[in-house]
């Protein structure tokens, strides 16, 4: 009985080719060689970049959200480096030790409390048995407590007397005027709309939270008569809004940046899409603004009807948005470098053996170039504008000269595609925006202000984690560039909207519009922002 050959192990045989053919089938297998061997260095590339994205992920996930990093400065004063990474610390800037980092002087304690507080005086005396027969008596003080007074709901009855006249046989009836309200028929005062404002926007406290605080204070208030009021107040805020948009983009100098916002009921999109909150700060030196603006898109027609008018220098991060403002009103644009460190510092907190002995990456010398740039910024904050400018001419410009040409020396030594090419690259892209702070003493390395002002609403946002509707979203926006506003002249929010809505009602004119900005309001000592 025949069986069949079993071919299924047998090689090819190649011994009836020709010299020619044979040539063909080694270059064949050698392509096929080569091109499995670069398929398997792209998954090793592949590999290694996901690996880096994974350990950042559980650092941003598990470890903590500073940017700091321990022992960076230490990281290049070890005695003990092997020899094999001498020739990257032959790369680092010079003179970058901790001594030339300026002290950071020590808070100190405060040991009385503010004159600006009540104070009531409660006496400890002695009996009359005690003081039989003393010369004299006085008394000294002996302590300070802080004692805290409950907050309390309290019902105002308005009574309006009215007076009866008769003429000619006719009653006439005159009575004393009633209060202009804000809102017209509310049965919020100013002080309690102010109250809810500064509570949601300055310290992130929700509404139901809120409506749960009023209930256990004696009386309910739902939370949907609080979002009605504050929708309707962002329509009476409007004009004051507009007169800070003039006066902002009457400046020369604005921040911008912008960030995430959920609305739930945007027409043309769903709710999961994103939508965004924009700021802007500047204006002239001694009557800044900070100002917000929700806007379902994120495209370049935004910055473009916001700073309209606007003439002058806009700091930004890299986004391209930007690009259509500054082409068509001539804008100057620069850079933000804390967008630019954040790469570098994602970069080696996401590289393997993250110890204080482990071999310096790339990321840790761009990073001793940025902190060496940063701490001319430190070192000269108290300056003149035009003293700054001078140290920013003889001190940065010589780092920034250095740290661009070993980054276009080192670029292509780094993986594609890994957080340290992702940095290098976008440094390099940017630079031209990164150096323009050197040209003038009073713009700022890093567009610092417009992300503190739009941090108190990212940290809102984990609270009340979305608005429910566009007019929500703006009457957000209003409230948030009032309370910033405020922050920004030294004011405490909670007075100066108080005071606003106090007044707005009665502010018929733009000249009475006008005494109600944050630099022109009048309030007491005690509302200045400590």
């Amino acid at each position: 009985m025949k069986t069949a050959p079993d071919n299924t192990s047998s090689s090819p045989d190649f011994s009836g080719l020709r010299t020619a053919e044979m040539m063909a089938v080694i270059s064949d297998l050698q392509q096929q060689l080569a091109s499995q061997e670069e398929a398997i260095r792209q998954r090793d590339v592949r590999i290694a970049v996901l690996e880096e994205l994974l350990r950042l992920k559980k650092i941003q996930q598990f470890g903590a959200s500073s940017e700091k990093q321990a022992g960076q400065i230490s990281l290049f004063d070890e005695a003990e480096l092997e020899a094999e990474i001498d020739a990257l610390r032959d790369q680092l800037p010079d003179d970058i030790e901790e001594d030339d980092a300026p002290r950071v002087p020590r808070k100190r304690r405060q040991r009385s409390f503010s004159d600006e507080l009540l104070r009531e005086r409660i006496e400890l005396t002695l009996s009359d048995e005690e003081k039989a027969g003393a010369t004299k008596t006085f008394f000294t003080k002996v302590k300070e407590e802080l004692h805290f007074i409950p907050a309390q709901l309290k019902v105002l009855e308005y009574w309006q007397e009215k007076a009866v006249f008769e003429q000619g046989g006719e009653e006439s009836i005159v009575a004393a005027p009633r209060p202009v309200h804000p809102l017209g028929k509310c049965i919020a005062t100013p002080s309690l709309l102010a109250y809810l404002i500064t509570s949601k926007y300055a310290d992130g406290l929700p509404l139901y939270r809120q409506e749960q605080m009023f209930k256990r204070l004696g009386h309910e208030v739902s939370r949907t008569s609080m979002a009605h009021w504050i929708i309707q107040l962002g329509d009476v805020f409007k004009p004051l809004i507009n007169l800070m948009r003039e006066e902002q983009n009457s400046g020369d100098y604005l921040q911008a940046d912008e960030t995430r916002i959920q609305v739930l009921k945007e027409d043309g999109k769903s709710a999961q899409s994103d939508k965004w909150m924009w700021v802007t700060r500047g204006g002239p030196p001694d009557r800044p603004s900070v100002l917000f603006e929700y806007d379902p898109s994120r495209g370049g027609t935004v910055p473009v009807r916001l700073l309209d008018d606007f003439k002058g220098i806009l700091q930004a991060d890299g986004y391209s948005g930007y690009g259509q403002v500054c082409a068509l009103n001539q804008l100057t644009r620069i850079g933000c470098w804390d967008h630019a460190r954040r790469k570098f510092v994602e970069a080696s907190r996401a590289a393997p053996g993250m110890d204080k002995k482990r071999q310096p990456s790339k990321a840790d010398v761009a990073l001793s170039y940025i902190r060496k740039l940063y701490r001319i910024e430190k070192a000269a904050q108290d300056l003149t504008d035009a003293e700054r400018y001078q140290v920013r001419q003889e001190k940065s410009l010589p780092v920034l000269q250095a740290f661009k040409a070993w980054l276009e020396a080192n670029v292509g030594k780094v993986m594609k595609g890994s957080l340290t090419r992702t940095a290098m690259d976008y440094t390099l892209n940017q630079w031209e925006y990164l150096v323009g702070y050197c040209e003038r003493g009073d713009l700022q390395i890093s567009n610092v202000l417009a992300e503190n002002a739009i941090r108190p609403f990212a940290l809102g946002r984990k609270a009340w984690l979305f608005a429910d509707t566009p007019q929500g979203a703006r009457a957000s926006a209003t409230c948030y560039s009032l309370i910033e506003t405020a922050k920004a002249n030294g004011l405490q929010p909670s007075a100066y909207i108080h005071h606003v809505l106090e007044h707005i009602a009665k502010a018929d004119t733009v000249e009475k519009l006008e005494a109600l900005l944050p630099w022109n309001a009048q309030l007491p000592g005690a509302s200045k922002a400590a």
